[in-house]
């Protein structure tokens, strides 16, 4: 069957302000952006892949969408996880461009994750092995 990932999403209080966070911040590209009524179909990728699997910044209008992320938030929850070389080197350098921890980098058995706050109401995870 060959299945695989073609588009994931987070969903985001609003696109300009992701679109700015998941690019300037994180160093994700944008790969598409179609307006779709008062929304857009935004999307962005990995600058090692840009033909890769694509992160939706999906609007969270809908009632059960907010819910859901403050429900994550507020137990701790990331919303998604991102895989770096050294997630130490990342927090590190993500913290010089200003972005905020939830959770320092922790070794969990053959992992090293850190938690961060997308701006945008939700969690990310950084992942790199240990």
């Amino acid at each position: 069957m060959g299945i695989r990932i073609n588009v994931t999403s987070v969903f985001v209080d609003e696109q300009a302000k992701a679109l700015d966070f998941y690019t300037e911040r994180l160093g994700f590209l944008p790969k598409t952006d179609v307006p779709v009524g008062e929304f857009r179909w935004l999307t962005v990728v990995g600058p090692d892949d840009p033909d890769g699997t694509e992160l939706l910044l999906e609007p969270d209008q809908h009632p059960a969408a907010r819910a859901y992320k403050a429900a994550l938030v507020a137990d701790g929850i990331p919303a998604a996880s991102f895989a770096v070389d050294d997630a130490a080197a990342a927090h590190a350098e993500l913290t010089e461009k200003g972005v905020r921890f939830t959770q320092e980098p922790t070794v969990m058995g053959p992992v090293v994750t850190a938690v961060l706050d997308d701006t945008c109401g939700n969690l990310i995870q950084l992942a790199s092995p240990a």
